[in-house]
């Protein structure tokens, strides 16, 4: 984090608080004054360990880590996704302070008045396949129930997999939680990718090659300011919630697994812990962003003259998403929005423009919505399909009402639409 604060100080501002800041409220009320800035918080009440947050609440800071401009994030992304890089070796973790668990030595924040509890929001946790040794890396939020054991909020992807294959065994799932990352290594580690992959190598792409990961245990992970050690139980749960998600609503209280802590690791030279606002900018990225290269790829084979794919943060970069293409044929509108809305499922609303309407620019789609559309036949909705559980107007069983809206120009009358002084 050190490295990377310096890194970014160069080119995007930074805002440092000095006076002594609680960990219960008031520090998510600091954050959120600065919701596009990096923010540290120097002096959190009762801790030595500094906050960070917001090293990934703009597409400008990711296209910084991965070397690229923001408008190439997701071919960069895809990209990496398809051509990890293999690390062939690990060493051994040093330059750190080992300590028994105590989550009570970390300045690990109390966001809003009805969560849970406190909550890690920035982990990403590493384990591997108990049949396979396949690795995984992914985020997730973590209830603190002591100083020992966490709440871990999982939904069927690789860790899940992983974790019900141990369950099955009568087995403890071994992990290590890392906290405070390197951008480009969190980024990597919120790509869905297949799971027989392993996303540290997607990250050794972004790294070009020069990831180090230390042994923790029988796990391999990346540097991080903190590492926590130890094992989801195999015969334990847990309530978890309520916690505030994507859509700045709350999640509801559910039975999750238990993580048993077994050792801390923290980094002996200034580290800093990274908390992620839950609903802000940073949360909204790096959860929706890596739905991009899926959505491309899919629209890619419906309409190859595809030229980006964005979720919009005002869709909470979940819902809503925008879609450029270079139109050749009247159809080729809906058919990118069908091919959009099938491949992510949690999509609710989408458009698709033409090349010349910038989708990065939000002004600019609503010209496109304004001047090339026409509502009988330009929009379709499709009701009682499955959509994204973090809706609030979804339905009980998951069914929702999706609408896609093509504006693009009708190429039979090219010249009615050409712009002139834009």
């Amino acid at each position: 984090m050190k490295e990377f604060l310096k890194k970014f100080e160069k080119e995007f501002n930074t805002v440092e608080i000095d006076e002594e800041v609680l960990t219960v409220f008031d520090a998510t009320k600091i954050l959120n004054k600065y919701p596009r800035d990096i923010v540290v918080l120097n002096n959190p009440k009762g801790y030595n360990i500094p906050i960070i947050s917001g090293l990934c609440n703009t597409r400008e800071k990711i296209a910084n880590a991965i070397n690229c401009k923001k408008e190439d994030i997701i071919h960069k992304m895809a990209y990496a996704m398809e051509n990890p890089i293999k690390i062939e070796k690990a060493s051994n973790l040093k330059n750190y302070t080992t300590i028994e668990p105590d989550l009570g030595k970390l300045p690990i924040l109390t966001h809003f008045k009805k969560d849970g509890g406190a909550y890690i929001t920035s982990g990403v946790v590493i384990a591997k396949d108990p049949e396979t040794n396949i690795p995984n890396a992914s985020i997730h939020r973590m209830l603190v129930l002591s100083k020992d054991k966490l709440a871990i909020r999982i939904v069927p992807r690789n860790l899940y997999t992983y974790f019900n294959k141990a369950k099955k065994m009568k087995k403890n799932l071994e992990i290590a939680i890392a906290i405070g990352l390197d951008p480009a290594v969190l980024l990597a580690s919120t790509t869905s990718i297949s799971i027989d992959n392993d996303e540290m190598e997607v990250a050794n792409n972004f790294k070009e090659g020069k990831l180090k990961l230390f042994n923790v245990g029988n796990l391999r992970v990346p540097e991080a300011d903190i590492i926590l050690e130890g094992e989801i139980l195999h015969d334990k749960t847990a309530k978890e919630g309520p916690f505030v998600d994507l859509t700045n609503t709350y999640d509801h209280i559910r039975d999750e697994p238990v993580i048993q802590l077994a050792k801390i690791h923290i980094k002996e030279d200034n580290p800093y812990y990274h908390s992620i606002i839950p609903a802000g900018f940073e949360h909204k990225l790096l959860q929706g962003l890596p739905q991009e290269p899926r959505i491309y790829k899919s629209v890619k084979n419906a309409v190859p003259t595809v030229k980006n794919v964005l979720l919009t943060e005002g869709g909470c970069c979940w819902l809503h998403s925008a879609i450029s293409i270079e139109k050749q044929s009247q159809g080729d509108g809906k058919n990118a929005l069908l091919a959009a809305l099938s491949a992510h499922p949690s999509l609710k609303h989408a458009v698709v423009v033409d090349k010349d309407i910038n989708i990065f620019d939000l002004e600019d789609i609503e010209y496109a919505i304004s001047t090339r559309v026409k509502g009988d036949e330009d929009i379709i909705i499709i009701p009682k399909i499955r959509g994204s559980s973090l809706d609030p107007v979804a339905l009980p069983d998951g069914t929702t009402t999706k609408v896609g809206v093509d504006a693009t120009i009708d190429i039979s009358q090219k010249e009615k639409f050409e712009k002139v002084n834009f």
